[in-house]
């Protein structure tokens, strides 16, 4: 099992003066092998090996000494980068590479020892910055070593150490240690339970500022020390804004695993609901997708499940007696059931039919809602 460790770096300006030398060397290699790889599948026919980019790198620091300056791997593990995104285009028929643009901030080292506690031995020998507490926490065989920088002037280390430890057994399922969530707007995540977590809107309170910054920046000159200044005050309050979403996700994570031992979900189609013009900023900032990955991964490690349902269930218009509403509009947040005569909350009972579908379809094997015994007559009639 893989784990991450993220610290960040206080390097002198020394330090920081060869590290952006680092990210401009790892960038341009980067964009000169994409075009000398282009190029060959364009007049050729077929692409270009690492290999034999690994020789051509080697001409190429001759004819620019500036790249001999720097350290030596990270442009090779830029090539590694490369070489394994044209593999995965290739394969999948998607994702075809775009060249770096500048400004992008990143340098890998894959270690080739196995001392876990010699991380300093990773960085170019000019930029042995303080990183203190790193080597405390490294518990196992140091995989690769990313130092990376954020548009605020920030510079973080992460280290991906394999960790020894075994996982956890799997806990078994049950209904009552379950639980259904409904994913929207209003309230980010809404339990089968009955509990909401409302939505904190990150961005929503910081846009005043940002509005008037991004006025300040547009009438800047250009390659001015004050337009450089207002850019990095505009980094600043986006990177706050997604820090403050990364914290809320991992506590509300960290709070579903610890009560619960299988959380379903629904399969949310975020890439074409952020298509939504009038909603796209509210969608894009919920941090959805987010969530989910990090729900489902933080599951594995602690033996708990994660069920996902397709994105067609009818999830907030049946109820369990059987009764499908096909007049519930979008704004409508309750709704009373005609034939049992219950009153439900929109979002509560998307949550319960989530678990119930998810359940039924674990169960059965089926993609089905998972309603059993007689069902009454259904409401046919649509919205005119």
């Amino acid at each position: 099992m893989l784990k991450a460790y993220r610290y960040r770096l206080y390097p002198t300006e020394e330090q920081t003066a060869f590290l952006n030398r680092q990210f401009g060397s790892v960038r341009y290699v980067y964009n000169w092998a994409l075009a000398v790889a282009t190029t060959a599948c364009q007049t050729q026919g077929n692409g270009v090996t690492r290999f034999q980019l690994d020789k051509r790198l080697t001409a190429l620091k001759q004819e620019l000494p500036g790249l001999g300056e720097v350290a030596a791997q990270p442009l090779q593990q830029a090539l590694v980068h490369l070489d394994r995104a044209f593999t995965r285009f290739f394969r999948e028929k998607k994702g075809y590479r775009v060249f770096t643009p500048s400004g992008a901030s990143r340098v890998d080292v894959s270690p080739r020892r196995e001392d876990p506690l010699e991380e300093r031995r990773h960085l170019p020998s000019e930029s042995r910055m303080d990183s203190s507490g790193v080597e405390s926490a490294l518990q196992g065989p140091v995989k690769t070593v990313t130092i990376s920088g954020v548009p605020s002037g920030k510079f973080f280390i992460s280290v991906l150490v394999e960790d020894e430890n075994q996982v956890p057994d799997v806990v078994p399922e049950t209904r009552e240690r379950a639980a259904g969530g409904d994913l929207g707007l209003h309230d980010l995540l809404v339990l089968s339970t009955g509990e909401k977590y409302g939505h904190p809107q990150w961005l929503e309170s910081e846009l005043y500022r940002l509005k008037i910054l991004q006025r300040r920046l547009a009438r800047a000159v250009k390659g001015s020390k004050n337009r450089a200044k207002i850019r990095r005050q505009i980094a600043r309050l986006h990177e706050q804004a997604a820090n403050r979403r990364q914290d809320f996700v991992h506590r509300l994570r960290t709070d579903l695993l610890r009560r619960f031992d299988t959380v379903c979900l629904e399969d949310l189609n975020v890439a074409g609901i952020v298509r939504n013009h009038p909603l796209a900023r509210r969608i894009a900032q919920s941090g959805w997708a987010e969530f989910r990955r990090q729900l489902e991964y933080k599951a594995q490690w602690t033996g708990k499940h994660v069920r996902v349902i397709g994105r067609f269930a009818p999830s907030s218009r049946l109820y369990v007696c059987g009764y499908y509403n096909h007049h519930l509009a979008l704004a409508d947040r309750t709704w009373t059931c005609p034939h049992c005569g219950q009153r439900h909350d929109l979002d509560v009972l998307a949550a319960t039919n989530i678990k119930r579908f998810d359940f039924a379809q674990h169960e059965t094997g089926r993609d089905m809602p998972g309603v059993t015994g007689e069902r009454p007559p259904v409401d046919d009639r649509r919205r005119p």
